[in-house]
């Protein structure tokens, strides 16, 4: 009970902090907002200790450098395929296994793919295995074990 009040007294101080409005009738519906939100999400089982929170947000910058020279690399292989007047597109779909311990692994991974052009998680399978669709399913494939091995690797090192 003591996560969920925390979980939404945090939501209700960003939500105050996002309006800048302190009238008793916003700082109700932040409220609200905070407690909608605390009772939707399940409590964090592990809370991120103050020890490992420097490391926590190290990694976590590495992650989105990662992410984002991953985006930018393939955001010019999707405009490199667009542009050439033989449009060599070889569209598919290839099935990655996770491999991560909880549902927001598998979450954060597929959106890490999802966000990067070129590729989009389609479906999540029981198993964990997402199954995602390519522009060029070929050269995808190619590198997409490492890719997850890299970025299960990163989340893990973010939130365990």
């Amino acid at each position: 009970m003591l996560a969920y009040l925390r979980l939404a007294l945090i939501c209700w101080l960003i939500y105050l902090a996002i309006t800048a409005n302190f009238e008793p009738a916003n700082l109700g519906v932040g409220a609200l907002i905070g407690l909608a939100i605390a009772v939707t999400l399940k409590p964090v089982s592990q809370p991120l200790s103050l020890r490992r929170l420097p490391m926590a947000l190290f990694n976590l910058a590495k992650y989105t450098i990662w992410l984002g020279i991953d985006i930018v690399r393939n955001g010019i292989r999707v405009a490199r395929i667009v542009l050439d007047p033989r449009l060599p597109i070889r569209p598919g779909i290839i099935a990655i296994p996770a491999g991560m311990k909880t549902e927001l692994g598998v979450a954060l991974s597929a959106h890490a793919i999802t966000v990067t052009p070129g590729e989009q998680v389609v479906e999540i399978g029981d198993d964990g295995v997402m199954y995602t669709h390519c522009l060029d399913a070929v050269t995808s494939a190619e590198g997409a074990e490492e890719a997850q091995r890299k970025r299960r690797a990163m989340l893990e090192s973010i939130f365990e």
